[in-house]
């Protein structure tokens, strides 16, 4: 495995030179949970801002069905899930990335547990736009619509007992006990790292963290 940095750096000439169907180049940085796509699509901005570029970065999981909608339909438990999701208003939102002057999104705010509408913004003298996401490489209804949007696509590959340690870590960073967290992981996280893998589109390239 790679340090965020070290793959950074060997894709950064890759997606510039990737073309552009708008005016904004939209790269997409794919992988399941706890797969490091956050550190990944930070660094991989702060880098393209050294070449010139102005990049930003798009979180999917801002994109999370509200808490009570979940429960009303019984998926709660299976917060991250794709149908825990709301795929048509990301779809609406990527398709308007590469065309769109001014575009704002929506941002998770994990400690709350809740997304915060309006609170992300792609200016409009953004170049290139960084989308990162458990499902942008999802091979399902509505999610395998997306790929024509890529103008470069990352997948990213962890063995998953790295994955598992890491989402037990993650829910422990939360107060949860031991055996809280690695329920959380394994009846849930670990579910959703399965899909990813099982159901997956074509990247341009592959990378692990």
């Amino acid at each position: 495995m790679s340090t965020p940095n070290e793959i950074a750096e060997a894709l950064l000439e890759e997606i510039l030179a990737a073309p552009r169907t708008g005016h904004r180049k939209v790269v997409a940085v794919a992988g399941p949970p706890a797969s490091g796509k956050s550190t990944l699509s930070e660094v991989l901005a702060e880098q393209l801002t050294t070449k010139g570029c102005n990049a930003t970065v798009v979180p999917m999981d801002g994109f999370h069905l509200d808490n009570r909608i979940l429960q009303a339909r019984g998926l709660l438990g299976r917060k991250g899930a794709p149908e825990t999701f709301d795929i048509g208003g990301f779809l609406r939102l990527v398709t308007a990335l590469p065309t769109s002057d001014t575009v704002y999104f929506p941002i998770f705010d994990r400690e709350r547990d809740i997304a915060i509408a309006g609170a992300g913004l792609v200016s409009d003298d953004c170049d290139t736009v960084v989308v990162e996401g458990n499902y942008l490489l999802f091979d399902a209804p509505e999610w395998r619509d997306l790929r024509k949007y890529w103008n470069f696509a990352v997948q990213l590959d962890v063995p998953i007992s790295v994955l598992r340690q890491r989402l037990i870590d993650r829910w422990l960073s939360y107060g949860l006990t031991l055996g809280q967290a690695t329920a959380r992981a394994e009846t849930n996280d670990l579910r959703n790292v399965e899909l990813v893998a099982s159901q997956r589109l074509e990247a341009d390239t592959t990378a692990s963290t």
